[in-house]
């Protein structure tokens, strides 16, 4: 069956330069973005419940623009003045960049992994001697803190914020010819919203180990994955699919 509409389960690109509108041009489909899941930060109360004291903390590693953002709200509302002596470990370069938001760049110790968390760990092993935070949502990829008690150093993790299924019912019905994932959490999403969803024509692609997993636990057919070496990106992926089954 040809693709004619797409919904990617995230929110819609910020710049007209996104890849997603270069392949809904080239290959004639309609492509729709909606977040399935969203992030809700966590108060100050239950930070302290957590036991957690920013003021212990010499380093903070950021995995994502959300730790970022629900570390320096926390830390402005329990009126923690965060130190310009602080050091903070990025995962990517873009995280790295969105600091620029709270702190003068050029003025901090900022180290940055490559891409992924593994690329990180390189830089954090030549710092052994500080005291770790990692804020992140309550949930974690397992790799993360496993890497980190590999390394024998001080750090703890803070729960600053949530990640919550969306309310889809709008779209209950509503059709689409391929609905993207990235995240097991969207999965989730999708049933909790749609309980009796069948798959039936739809393709399903999913970007990542964990969500295609997550997608084959919960029966669904997986017809389309990023990355791999062909097909490293999403949307690459997509338009592969698409020119063989609309030829």
């Amino acid at each position: 069956m040809k693709v004619k509409t797409i919904l990617v389960s995230q929110p819609a690109p910020t710049t007209k330069q996104s890849p997603y509108f270069d392949l809904s041009d080239k290959q004639k489909v309609k492509i729709d973005f909606r977040s399935f899941i969203h992030v809700e930060g966590v108060s100050a109360r239950e930070v302290r419940n957590q036991k957690i004291d920013f003021s212990k903390f010499t380093a903070v590693i950021f995995t994502s623009r959300n730790a970022v953002d629900n570390y320096f709200r926390l830390a402005e509302e329990m009126r923690f003045t965060v130190p310009d002596s602080m050091k903070y470990f990025c995962q990517s370069e873009a995280v790295a960049y969105y600091l620029q938001k709270y702190v003068v760049y050029r003025k901090r110790k900022i180290y940055v992994g490559v891409r992924t968390f593994q690329d990180l760990i390189k830089q954090i092993k030549k710092h052994k001697t500080e005291t770790f935070l990692l804020p992140s949502s309550d949930k974690l990829k397992p790799i993360i803190p496993e890497l980190l008690n590999e390394l024998d150093i001080k750090w703890e993790r803070a729960i600053l914020y949530k990640t919550v299924t969306s309310d889809l019912s709008d779209l209950k019905d509503v059709y689409y010819d391929v609905l993207v994932f990235f995240s097991p959490s969207g999965i989730e999403s999708l049933f909790h919203n749609f309980p009796d969803f069948k798959q039936n024509n739809t393709r399903i692609a999913v970007f990542g180990n964990s969500t295609i997993k997550a997608a084959e636990e919960a029966g669904l057919r997986v017809d389309i994955t990023a990355p791999s070496k062909e097909t490293p990106s999403m949307t690459m992926a997509l338009e592969h699919y698409i020119k063989n089954v609309n030829k």
